[in-house]
């Protein structure tokens, strides 16, 4: 048991989060794949304002997929993240439309409303050994019921004008007279990937999310703090979501009780395409946004074809149903190869 808890030991001291290039070299020649075939059918496909349009509509369902991955990562799961993200959002909303409050105070409430009731979950899972699935999907249903009933259902479309105004970090005009923009959507998808491989890649409290993901009973032995540990995935999630609210009400200029209701199953996909195990300890954040950056392809790619809208969470789960089967191969494989 000694040598054991050594060998983990030692294993959370090394740098974690590393380049996997079976997944991601794999995504990447698929995302390559779909761009030339989307590309030959569709000629503006492969222009540079339809490639930023497109990785800003995803820019959402990339945030809540980067905090989503690391709660994978250290073994959980959550599906309580949209009604998280959506209750933050109008509490936020609704402070700065009744009560008038500045913006730095409105987005402070705002983010740490979504860490607050992530933090819930982490109880629940950790100190009242609830499963995290059963937990969140109780917590889920229990935030959206009292947003609804505290909301009437009712939405807030007069946002002030600094949560509304268009920021704009870089503008181009190509020789076609198209607009490219890099405004904030995409900036914080970005600041939130580079925040999310830090964490995971170069933090002590990355290497135990790992640890704890690949062997929770390994890691306790060893000293690490599994509800702190849970505490870090879930708050960091319940942060994420709150952003991706606030994003959310940013990009379509109002605050709906049910807006981003409905948006898991994109979510878990991209997540999960990217390399993120469902059993936890594997799986990076470079993964995670080529697994954002193929659905968010699909979906434009889709659209310009013209292909009815439903069909696309067809589409959504039929990958996911791929991605799931090739995953569960390969962790076999490796269970094999490890004589376990």
């Amino acid at each position: 048991m000694r040598g054991e808890a050594g060998h983990m030991a030692t294993g959370m001291l090394a740098p974690v989060g590393r380049w996997r290039p079976g997944t991601e070299v794999s995504l990447a020649l698929l995302v390559l794949a779909l761009a030339a075939v989307f590309g030959i059918s569709v000629p503006t496909f492969l222009s540079a304002a339809n490639f930023v349009d497109l990785v800003e509509s995803y820019s959402v369902t990339g945030i809540l997929a980067l905090g989503v991955f690391v709660v994978l990562l250290a073994g959980g799961i959550d599906i309580s993240f949209a009604a998280i993200a959506s209750v933050a959002q109008y509490v936020a909303a609704t402070l700065a439309v009744t009560s008038g409050w500045p913006p730095l105070a409105v987005i402070g409430a705002g983010l740490a409303t979504g860490v607050a009731l992530s933090l819930v979950n982490a109880f629940l899972i950790e100190r009242m050994a609830i499963p995290s699935i059963i937990a969140t999907i109780a917590t889920m249903t229990a935030y959206f019921s009292t947003l609804m009933a505290w909301t009437g259902g009712r939405a807030i479309y007069t946002l002030p004008d600094w949560w509304t105004r268009r920021i704009v970090f870089w503008r181009h005009e190509t020789d076609g007279g198209d607009i490219v923009r890099i405004g904030l959507p995409i900036v914080l998808l970005l600041v939130i990937f580079a925040a999310t491989h830090l964490l995971i890649g170069y933090t002590r409290a990355g290497r135990q999310l790992r640890a704890v993901g690949g062997n929770a009973e390994a890691a306790r032995r060893i000293g690490v703090r599994i509800g702190r540990v849970q505490m870090i995935a879930y708050g960091y999630l319940g942060l994420c979501a709150a952003l991706a609210g606030l994003l959310q009400s940013y990009r379509v200029g109002q605050a709906v009780p049910n807006a981003m209701v409905g948006s898991e199953l994109n979510v878990v996909a991209a997540a999960v395409l990217g390399g993120a195990s469902l059993t936890g300890g594997r799986g990076s954040a470079a993964g995670v946004m080529l697994g954002i950056l193929l659905l968010a392809m699909l979906q434009n790619g889709l659209t310009l074809l013209s292909v009815p809208s439903f069909h696309f969470q067809t589409v959504i789960g039929a990958v996911l149903l791929l991605a799931l089967v090739v995953i569960s191969r390969n962790e076999r494989r490796v269970l094999r190869g490890t004589g376990r």
